[in-house]
Formats: structure tokens, C-alpha cells, sequence
């Protein structure tokens, strides 16, 4: 539910200022980005301890 208000109210900003846009994407792709590389370095530091060849494939990419 908290998600959801946090949102309408993002997308209200969006229409009052504009340039809110820019910030709210940008924050979007960096917290991505932050999550896919913690992701990679969870998953990179597990295939040692065990081998999955699933984790080999998708850590090769």
C-alpha cells in the first residue's frame, strides 16, 4: 500500500514540475543497477562454493 501512495504521488510531482521526471528515472536505473550488480556478486561468490552450471551460464553474461 505504501508503494502504491509513493507512486501516485510520484506521478502527481511528475505532472507539477517536470523536470522531476529526469530525477525519479535516473534514481530508477542507478538503484537497478545497484541491485543487478549485488545480484552478480552474490551469485558470482556462491558458484564458487557450489557448482550450478545455471549460475555459470547467466554469470558468463
Amino acid at each position: 500500500m505504501l508503494l502504491g501512495l509513493i507512486i501516485i504521488l510520484s506521478g502527481i510531482l511528475i505532472v507539477v514540475f517536470e523536470p522531476l521526471l529526469r530525477v525519479i528515472v535516473a534514481f530508477l536505473l542507478i538503484v537497478t543497477g545497484f541491485i543487478l550488480m549485488s545480484m552478480s556478486y552474490y551469485y558470482k561468490k556462491m558458484s564458487k562454493r557450489a557448482d550450478n552450471p545455471y549460475v555459470d551460464f547467466f554469470i558468463r553474461f
